[in-house]
């Protein structure tokens, strides 16, 4: 117990340079931990993408809990010195401005995952609030291709089923559903189809099931409801290609205000249940012992904390 990796494929801080990024000490883990940070999704201008991700390195780096992770070797070294690995992720295509160019410099800053669609349709593809579902564009074709060549992880969250389908169907490396969880279990516009699931799996990929109450079930952040989404998974696909990835807002206070105040980008199928739960990382780090009550065996254990997410990365990453 308590000496593997624990693998937090997405949370979300304040999208503001001046976020206190020692929050991220509370995944602190005897085994080690890896976090991957939001830096921006659709109506974030790149600008504030760079400023976050040039300000947030700074204050990671000064941070002594917390270390850079460029390569998955650094988080090794990370896990050695009793710190928590940090990276950072895209949540929509936007901020790149059509630049492809941009892939490589915001992966150069950090920035390891991207999702091409966040809910709503944009020049990459459709999202999944989307009425029509028209799959990826031309557009978000070449930008799969550019991610795989520049070693940056391509993301289905939070796109239209199509989209991820193409998504799973052009990618040349390993894609992930970086937090999504199962439509099988609870029907969602968010939550992920069977074959959504298994072509990710097709693809070497994994489905990181995410804590937030509304996609678990009606507004459930309970473990139980966690875990009811990962047996799911692991059924359909495997528990090599199930992960972790809570999507904890650290200032959910604010995202709930948000999402009423943006029904075009949070329409009735977030804001239904009223202000959302999710689970936060104290109950994350409880995930581990509760698989292994269920009798889940030692290496699909370590594989579902992260042992998989990181298998993807050692594929991807450059």
């Amino acid at each position: 117990m308590d000496q593997r990796l624990l693998w937090e494929q997405h949370c979300c801080l304040p999208l503001v340079p001046a976020a206190d990024v020692g929050e991220l000490a509370r995944y602190e883990r005897p085994g080690g931990a890896y976090v991957s940070v939001n830096v921006g999704f659709s109506p974030h201008s790149t600008e504030l993408v760079f400023e976050l991700l040039h300000t947030w390195r700074r204050e990671v780096t000064a941070h002594d809990k917390l270390t850079l992770v460029d390569r998955v070797a650094d988080i090794d070294a990370a896990t050695r010195a009793g710190q928590v690995g940090v990276a950072f992720d895209l949540e929509d295509s936007g901020p790149l401005g059509g630049r492809l160019e941009r892939v490589k410099e915001f992966y150069d800053l950090g920035v390891r995952t991207l999702l091409p669609t966040y809910n709503v349709r944009n020049a990459a593809g459709s999202g999944c609030t989307d009425a029509v579902d028209e799959g990826l564009t031309a557009y978000g074709r070449d930008l799969v291709r550019e991610m795989n060549a520049v070693g940056m992880v391509v993301d289905g969250s939070h796109c239209s089923v199509r989209t991820g389908l193409d998504l799973s169907a052009v990618t040349e490396a390993p894609m992930v559903y970086s937090h999504s969880c199962m439509r099988g279990v609870w029907e969602h516009e968010r939550n992920i189809t069977d074959d959504q699931a298994r072509a990710c799996a097709e693809t070497g990929g994994v489905v990181g099931i995410t804590g937030v109450g509304i996609f678990l079930g009606p507004n459930d952040a309970s473990l139980e409801a966690f875990v009811r989404h990962v047996d799911y998974a692991v059924e359909l696909i495997g528990p090599e290609h199930v992960g972790i990835s809570s999507d904890f807002s650290f200032d959910l206070d604010d995202l709930n205000r948000e999402m009423m105040a943006n029904p075009e980008l949070f329409p009735e199928i977030y804001t239904r249940w009223g202000p959302i739960t999710i689970m936060p990382p104290e109950d994350l780090l409880r995930v581990e012992q509760a698989l292994l009550d269920r009798g889940y065996p030692d290496h699909a254990v370590a594989g579902i904390l992260g042992g998989n997410f990181r298998r993807v990365a050692e594929q991807v990453w450059r």
